[in-house]
């Protein structure tokens, strides 16, 4: 545990594991007692399973009765996230993914993300995608730049980020349309789970919610397209020449829950 291991995926893109997202063992196997030991202590998620499952996960079919999942980057912390901001004289904007599951939406909300210059991706560390192959291989080199938090609870991390002075907003059905409120200052989004949404807990502790006005027969966006409109609409904002920092008023949809009225033109 926290060996880094560097993988050369070719044309110059290089990933580096160092972080163990879950470890699977073999069910009865009283050799692994050291190991279970270890990410116990690590709070690494450990799964116990079939001997026959371990065979279909491994890539060598010789696992020796345990396989780790292992981060495609490390993950960085919330101050880390803010720190970065007050480097380039900018007010935090965070985007927030609550169970987000599917790992190629997560990729390409970090893709996204990146190409914007958002300041950072939080996660929860249960019911979400990791930071695994999949989700580099989405992002398309992104990840790399890109600073990810992984924290063990979405509310905990909300009332945090509203002690150091944000507003932080759910994307969500039945909100206020998304040009009413001011959003000056440190701002961070929450972007709903594909299937459900944002969480009621989650929810409850957001200090608005805001909807997109959506003009067709469906009222729904995928996950990614939704938080990707969000993201850039960040970009598009000019810089100020004096700080060399946007000026910033964000947007906040979400992962295809956002009904109302049509476009206005900004």
């Amino acid at each position: 545990y926290g060996k880094v291991i560097e993988i050369d995926h070719g044309n110059g893109f290089k990933t580096k594991y160092a972080h163990l997202n879950a470890i699977y063992v073999k069910k009865g196997d009283a050799t692994l007692t050291r190991i279970i030991g270890l990410a116990s202590e690590k709070k690494i998620p450990i799964s116990y399973t079939l001997a026959e499952k371990l065979d279909e996960m491994s890539e060598t079919g010789h696992h020796q009765g345990v396989i780790a999942k292992a981060a495609a980057k490390e993950y960085v912390s919330v101050d880390e996230i803010l720190s970065v901001a007050r480097e380039k004289g900018e007010d935090p904007f965070i985007v927030i993914c609550d169970r987000i599951a599917d790992p190629h939406n997560l990729g390409a909300i970090i893709r996204t993300a990146e190409t914007a210059g958002i300041h950072g991706v939080i996660i929860p560390k249960r019911r979400s995608a990791s930071l695994n192959v999949t989700v580099a291989k989405s992002a398309s080199g992104a990840l790399e730049y890109m600073n990810v938090c992984k924290v063990t609870n979405i509310p905990n991390t909300i009332d945090e980020l509203k002690n150091n002075g944000f507003w932080v907003y759910a994307a969500d059905m039945d909100g206020q349309n998304w040009f009413e409120p001011d959003f000056k200052g440190a701002t961070a989004i929450v972007i709903g789970s594909e299937g459900n949404g944002v969480s009621r807990l989650v929810k409850d502790k957001c200090d608005g919610v805001i909807s997109m006005p959506m003009c067709g027969k469906i009222n729904s966006l995928n996950a990614s397209v939704a938080a990707g409109v969000c993201e850039l609409s960040y970009n598009r904002l000019p810089f100020s020449p004096e700080f060399g920092s946007r000026q910033r008023f964000h947007m906040i949809i979400t992962d295809a829950e956002i009904e109302g009225t049509p476009l206005l033109e900004t």
